[in-house]
């Protein structure tokens, strides 16, 4: 299935209105659909590098309002059916204690799953279903997915094709290990260096 919505994806490329799907497909992944908006980025880049920031832009403005949506999914659908589900099986507590671990750390939670290439979808919808600052969730989701697209954009138009296998296969582990490493440097900062 995921190979046909893949080859589904990679055929809007080539439409008359190739930006308004990329603008929706960018759209529908923060909140619900699994494949990414850089199999259209990628492409599109490629064949009119002096639109590749216009595109980067379309990328990051759709994806940050699919972020709301998926933030809006989690907020009602768990009032509607989370929350007494909770209550009926006696775990509404549990999850209080939850919400607070989540939104101590979901600015970070956020823009790690915004600009890494795990999926976004998760984290919209948990920090609607945990009532995480709005504010603070959109300038994380933007902090986060425009690093992401114009840097995929940059390489594009400045190295053409030849760094599209680069973007493909090894970007998103180099975006994850840069993220990641960033965070163990402010967690060691935080913990392991003495503070008087």
């Amino acid at each position: 299935m995921l190979t046909s919505l893949y080859q589904w994806t990679l055929k809007k490329v080539a439409h008359p209105q190739a930006e308004k799907w990329l603008a929706g497909i960018s759209f529908i992944e923060s909140s619900f659909f699994p494949i990414p908006p850089d199999v259209m980025l990628g492409p599109m880049a490629l064949a009119r590098p002096e639109r590749a920031f216009r595109y980067a832009a379309i990328c990051t403005i759709a994806s940050v309002i699919g972020g709301a949506f998926g933030y809006a999914l989690g907020f009602f659908l768990f009032d509607l059916v989370g929350e007494p589900l909770l209550a009926f099986y006696g775990y509404a507590e549990k999850f209080e204690s939850f919400q607070a671990s989540f939104n101590d750390y979901g600015t970070w939670l956020v823009f790690v799953f915004g600009i890494t290439f795990f999926p976004f979808k998760v984290i919209t919808i948990a920090s609607g279903v945990t009532g995480l600052n709005f504010g603070i969730f959109l300038a994380a989701s933007l902090a986060a997915r425009a690093p992401r697209f114009f840097i995929e954009a940059a390489l594009l138009w400045r190295f053409g094709a030849p760094i599209q296998a680069f973007v493909e296969k090894r970007l998103a582990f180099v975006t994850t290990v840069v993220v990641f490493l960033g965070i163990a440097g402010f967690v060691a900062l935080k913990y392991l260096i003495p503070h008087d």
